[in-house]
Order: structure tokens, then C-alpha cells, then sequence
């Protein structure tokens, strides 16, 4: 009995057969799950873009991927398409004969052939011996007859297994690597087992949360500098323990160039690990990209991932600081990093996202504006040093300002800046289960429920309403009594209307509905209150419901897409919201994350009433996650009196 032998694919040859089956059993359910129902709907949403996000880094890098998406599956179907290795033996078509040739016919091709390709006469040695093959088994009897057998003119041989693989994959020297496939490509155990021992919840590597909370804690006022160099020593940029982390042979090279162009960055440090190789590169590479500084193709990709990393990386900064205030606060005797170590993290977050450093022009964010156009803004006559001042000029005087840009430039910088995000912030104190919503006991859980209103900026340009830190401002023609007017009869008028607005303020009849939960019956989440006047009970009932149903709906954290010309993916909009004493530089509430803002969001800051008499002013803060210069501060003034307090907000 004939024995058995396995062949391996060693050529690559039948490797593609198991390459194209292997990635299409994840293809397929991936592209069924995931592509788009209409499967133009990713290019239409690109095409609405180009006008604003034409010139991002992002969205040129979209684009040319979306062109390439298709490219390894087509090569791989062409590899195997043209792959005729494995094809039933046949010697007519060696000779290049018809089927049913003559014994004469085929000694005659074969003398022809001999002549031609016989390896003496300088033809080829394996082409000959095919050649040679064919005919014994066309001309010789038991070839012909083991041919038209066993398809084969050597008779029957053992039994042959293809495998798909190359043979070094099962060699003895690799069983290591055979035990280790499995676990690798098996996403259900190996991939979960694999990153769930290495990363938090969040998909950072644990040891670089640790290295966060140890240097937040060791340097609770970190400047800028600081944090940038605890930033860039995050495990993440290290090859050791992320593999899309890369240290080249040409980085001897790039790196010190690029540190003698950007000057002093604390080279001599010896401090680990921000003297290792990994975090210096990743440093030199943030600082050149917040100075817009051009790198070689070498370390342009490498610059991308770092980017890329960052804000994330930078959040997780933001949490660890939350973290470590809420230990201190519980504690005791345990120094809490300071706010302003916490409000660096996410104006750095601003800065990398928009490619600008700490002291730049917030409107070098805008198309074609460079250095040198900055003198027009800020000249006497025009005094433009934000987008807000730039947006609240009229028309005439903006576009003598920007004449430099020209009208095709003009209109674009229009474009782009009618895009960014207007946002109105409103602000009202509750407390929630108790009588008095107004007054509140010492030590009791303040609720400060926020509703963010967002907007186009374009309802602003050329429009008349200022400007301030806190928001906007009203219309103040509105508000203030005319030159020509007397004194004493614009007082009597906001007299009067004080008193019809007063007049019309009659209390609501109670409805049915309120009053069965007023004599006992409940319908609805939240009792009936009877010390509570009507209106406060409707608004009450209302944010109740609006409150349940927030938490049923899963709501998308695709807001709007930010305008970075530097960064290399798309982005959207997100914010920070928190509560804050500038003066004793503490947080008073810990920073929400608001991500899910398209266009109205209601989100609620609690935080401990003070227990002390006194005046503290406290500060309502709105921060961006991709923008500078739109940042907003509400002032929240709290005054306690006799086991009371009294909360003022100001807007």
C-alpha cells in the first residue's frame, strides 16, 4: 500500500486560496454589518464637506483611503484567478498537440521540440524534461497505460495532502508560533483576553494610567512645559508595549535636527522616562507639529500616530486628575492637583487638535490666515483679536480688513468661520427634594442644571450683538433709555411695565391630573409637592421626564466635524463642563464630557453646599476640546446665611 505524504505550498502558489478564504470569512460579515444601506451615503457626506473641510489634513487623508479601500481584495482575487499550477496532467498539451495524435505525429514534435529546448542546444533543463515525459507516456506502452490509469505515466504514487501553508510555519523550530495562531486570530478569546489584562476601560494601556497619577501626583502644578513631556512618555509611544509604535534607523538622524530647530526642550533631562529614546522622539514630535513645522517623509507617519494618540491620552490626564481631587477630597491630607493642571490638559488638547501653540492668535485656526495678516486685525482701527471680534465687525469694515485675502479667499474664510460653533450657555440652581428650591441647607447637594445651545456662528456674521468671557450679551439698544429722553420718564416707564408684567402673573389652576397626586394617588415619577407654586412644579415634572428619557436613549457621539487644518482624523466637537473656585484653584464639580451636543443639551453639576458663612465665588466653566478662544465662564456666586444659602447666578 502506497504511503502518504504532505506537500507544502513553499512557491505561495495555493497560499492565496487560504489568505483570500481566511480574510473573507472577516470581510464579509464585517462589510455586511458595517457598510452604509446606501452605499453612496459615505461619499455624499464627504462631497457636502469639501467646501468647509476641503483643505483639512483629515479629509484628504479620507478621501485617498476610500480610494483604496479595495485594493488587497482585488489582488487577492486576481492572484488566485490566475494561478493554474494544479491542473489535471495532460502531454498532448506539453507537445502542443490535438487529442487522438498519431504515434508519428508525436516522434515527430518531439524531434522538433528536442531541437529547440534539448539543454545542450541551450534550452530549458525543466521545459526538456516535461517535454521528455510526455512523450514516453504518449509513445511507450505502460507509461501510456499508467497515464490513462492513475493520470500520472509513473504509476500510482503515495497519497498526497496540500496544505496551504508554507512548511517552516509547522517546522519544530516554529511550534510556538503554531500555538500561538489560535489565540491570535481568534477574536472571541485571544483578542479580548489579550487587551482586556493591558487596557482600561477606555482603551488606554494600564501602566500608562499609572504613570499619569504618579507624576499628577508627585507635580500638582503642572505647566505646560511639564505636561507636555509626562504626555509624550505615555506607554502607548513606546515599541516595547505598542506595535504601531515605531523607533527608525533614520530618527539618529531626524530627531536632533529637529530639536535644534525648535531650541530648548529639556534634552538634559535625565529624568525617566522622559531621557528614553521613545518619549523624546514622541516630544520632538508634538512640539513640531504645534509649530507647524514641516518633517521629512521619514518620521511624517510617525508624527500622525502621536497626534492622533494624544487627545485621548490627554483625557484620560483630565480623569486621573478628577480621580486623585475626589481621594483628597475624601481623605484628607492628601494634596489634590491643581485646577490649573487640569485646565492645561485640555487646552493642550485645543492646541494639538488644531496644530497652534500656547501663545498663538486663535485666528491663525482660519484658511490662509499667517503670521504676517495678523497686523491688520490688530491695528487701532479694527482691534480684532478673536473670532468673536472678527464675526461682530460689519461686513464693509471686515472685508477692507481682510483685502490681503482676495474674494475667492474671502468667501472661504466666510465659509469656514460660519461653521464653528456658537454656543449659548443657561444656567439654573435646584435642589431637588426640598421645599425651597431657592434657599438651601448647609452641607445640602446643589444641582446646577445647564442647557447648552449650539449654533452656527453664520447667525452672527455681520451681525451687532457683542462679545464677553461668559457668553453673549443682550441687545443693549433695548435695555437703555434714549439721549433725548428725560430721565424721570424712562423710570416711570420700566415702572410701569414692572407692574403689568407683576399683574399678569396670576396663579395657574392646578391640573386634574396634580391634584389626584395631591389627595394621594401617584402618576408619574415624582409626588405632587403642595409647597411647591405650579410653575416650579411643571418645570420640576418636566426636566424629571426630560432626565428619563435621556437615560433610554443612547444617543451618537457624531456631533458636528471640527475644522483642523493638522489634524490627521476627523473630529467632532466635544466639550468640558464643570464647576470651579478660580481663587482657591479647586474643582467644585468634576468635568462632564459632554459628547453628545448636536444641537440642545441639558446636563446637571452637583456639588456639596458650603457648610461656612461667607461670600464664594465660584465659576460656571464651558471649555472646547477642538477649538481656542471659544471657551465660556459664568460667574456662580454663593452667599450662606444662618444655616442657609444664598445662590446667585449671574448671566
Amino acid at each position: 500500500m502506497a504511503g502518504q505524504q504532505f506537500q507544502y505550498d513553499d512557491s505561495g502558489n495555493t497560499f492565496f486560496y487560504f489568505l483570500t478564504s481566511f480574510v473573507g470569512l472577516i470581510v464579509i460579515p464585517a462589510t455586511y454589518y458595517l457598510w452604509p444601506r446606501d452605499q453612496n451615503a459615505e461619499q455624499l457626506r464627504l462631497k457636502s464637506l469639501r467646501k468647509v473641510h476641503g483643505r483639512c489634513l483629515w479629509y484628504c487623508l479620507l478621501t485617498a483611503l476610500m480610494n483604496q479601500n479595495l485594493g488587497v481584495s482585488v489582488c487577492l482575487c486576481v492572484s488566485v484567478s490566475l494561478d493554474r499550477e494544479y491542473q489535471e496532467y495532460n502531454p498532448y498539451e506539453v507537445l502542443g498537440l490535438d487529442q487522438g495524435a498519431s504515434v508519428s505525429e508525436i516522434k515527430k514534435q518531439y524531434r522538433l521540440l528536442s531541437l529547440k529546448f534539448h539543454p545542450d542546444k541551450g534550452g530549458d533543463e525543466d521545459l526538456f524534461m516535461r517535454i521528455a515525459k510526455a512523450h514516453s507516456a504518449l509513445t511507450n506502452d505502460e507509461s501510456r497505460q499508467n497515464w490513462e490509469t492513475y493520470g500520472n505515466p509513473d504509476g500510482p504514487k503515495a497519497t498526497s495532502f496540500g496544505i496551504a501553508l508554507p512548511a517552516w510555519i509547522v517546522d519544530s523550530k516554529n511550534s510556538m508560533l503554531v500555538c500561538i495562531l489560535p489565540v491570535r486570530f481568534d477574536p472571541p478569546v485571544g483578542t479580548w483576553w489579550y487587551r482586556s489584562i493591558r487596557y482600561s476601560g477606555d482603551q488606554i494601556l494600564i501602566n500608562t494610567t499609572q504613570l499619569f497619577m504618579h507624576f499628577m501626583y508627585k507635580t500638582p502644578n503642572m505647566n505646560m512645559k511639564r505636561l507636555s513631556m509626562v504626555l509624550t512618555a505615555a506607554f502607548e509611544f513606546d515599541p516595547r508595549s505598542n506595535k504601531e509604535a515605531t523607533i527608525r534607523p533614520t530618527d539618529n538622524i531626524q530627531v536632533p535636527q529637529l530639536i535644534r530647530e525648535l531650541g530648548n526642550i529639556n534634552v538634559k533631562k535625565k529624568e525617566p522616562p522622559f531621557c528614553y529614546p521613545y518619549s523624546l522622539k514622541a516630544r520632538v514630535l508634538v512640539l513640531a507639529h504645534l509649530a507647524r513645522m514641516e518633517v521629512s517623509d521619514d518620521i511624517e507617519e510617525d508624527q500622525r500616530f502621536v497626534v492622533r494618540k494624544s487627545p485621548a491620552l490627554l483625557q484620560e490626564m483630565v480623569n486621573v486628575g478628577c480621580q486623585l481631587t475626589m481621594m483628597a477630597n475624601s481623605r484628607g491630607g492628601f494634596h489634590a492637583p491643581r485646577l490649573v493642571s487640569i485646565e492645561n490638559c485640555m487646552k493642550l488638547t485645543q492646541m494639538i487638535v488644531q496644530g497652534l501653540q500656547e501663545s498663538k492668535s486663535p485666528l491663525l485656526q482660519l484658511p490662509h490666515f499667517e503670521e504676517e495678516h495678523l497686523r491688520y486685525c490688530v491695528s487701532k482701527k479694527y482691534k480684532v483679536r478673536s473670532l468673536q471680534d472678527l464675526v461682530s465687525l460689519k461686513d464693509s469694515d471686515r472685508r477692507s480688513m481682510l483685502r490681503f485675502l482676495g474674494e475667492e479667499k474671502y468667501d472661504e474664510v466666510m465659509a469656514v468661520l460660519a461653521s464653528f460653533p456658537s454656543i449659548t450657555m443657561d444656567t439654573k440652581l435646584q435642589v431637588l427634594d426640598d421645599e425651597d428650591s431657592n434657599n438651601i441647607t448647609a452641607g445640602s447637594i446643589v444641582t446646577v442644571t445647564v442647557t447648552l445651545t449650539r449654533k452656527r456662528m453664520a447667525v452672527r456674521v455681520g451681525g451687532r450683538k457683542g462679545w464677553s468671557e461668559g457668553g453673549r450679551q443682550g441687545d443693549v439698544s433695548k435695555t437703555k433709555a434714549k439721549v433725548w429722553q428725560n430721565k424721570t420718564k424712562a423710570a416711570k416707564k420700566t415702572k410701569q411695565s414692572k407692574k403689568k408684567k407683576l399683574t399678569k402673573k396670576k396663579p395657574l389652576p392646578l391640573p386634574a391630573a396634580k391634584a389626584k397626586q395631591a389627595n394621594g394617588s401617584v402618576s408619574g415619577s415624582t409626588m405632587y409637592n403642595p409647597h411647591l407654586p405650579p410653575q416650579e412644579w411643571e418645570a420640576l415634572q418636566q426636566s424629571v421626564q426630560r432626565r428619563e428619557r435621556a437615560l433610554l436613549e443612547t444617543k451618537s457621539k457624531v456631533t458636528h466635524p471640527v475644522y483642523s487644518l493638522y489634524y490627521p482624523e476627523e473630529k467632532h466637537e466635544w466639550w468640558w463642563l464643570y464647576i470651579a473656585d478660580r481663587k482657591d484653584q479647586t474643582l467644585v464639580s468634576m468635568p462632564y464630557h459632554v459628547c453628545t451636543l448636536k444641537d440642545t443639551e441639558e446636563v446637571e453639576l452637583k456639588f456639596p453646599a458650603p457648610s461656612k458663612t461667607g461670600n464664594y465665588q465660584y465659576s460656571v466653566i464651558l471649555r472646547s476640546d477642538s477649538y481656542l478662544g471659544l471657551d465660556q465662564i459664568r460667574p456662580l456666586k454663593v452667599r450662606p446665611y444662618n444655616s442657609r444659602v444664598s445662590v446667585c447666578i449671574r448671566n
